[in-house]
């Protein structure tokens, strides 16, 4: 006898949404870190460029934006990426050039998915 499961664990939507000129795509509960927005810490955030909602069986395609969708989040505050390591190096010229940096994230947490 064959038996067929359906798990309902809440809604399995997910959104591809545009952020600081990147794409990401993002669940309700996630948390997610993005290019420094200038958000403090604890404040509300809407992102109204979503491109894509899928999930439950069920996708709406934006052209090139879903119109009224939108993507609600909390910013968790700042801080500091990974270093990276800059080597300039020309040889037989005795020119080396090394300098590092470290790229400023946002965290936010995705609270919201909200279709148009």
């Amino acid at each position: 006898m064959l038996e067929c499961f359906v798990v309902r664990g809440g809604e399995n939507i997910y959104a591809v949404v545009e952020i600081a000129g990147k794409q990401y795509k993002v669940a309700a509960k996630q948390t997610i870190e993005v290019e420094r927005l200038g958000v403090p810490e604890g404040d509300a955030v809407e992102f109204d460029r979503v491109l894509f909602i899928g999930g439950d069986g069920d996708t709406v395609v934006g052209d090139p934006t879903i119109k009224g969708a939108r993507v609600k989040a909390t910013s968790l505050g700042e801080a500091k990426g990974d270093k990276i390591i800059v080597f300039k190096y020309k040889p037989k010229r005795r020119y080396r050039n090394k300098r590092g940096h470290r790229q400023i994230h946002t965290k936010i947490q995705i609270n919201e998915i909200v279709k148009g």
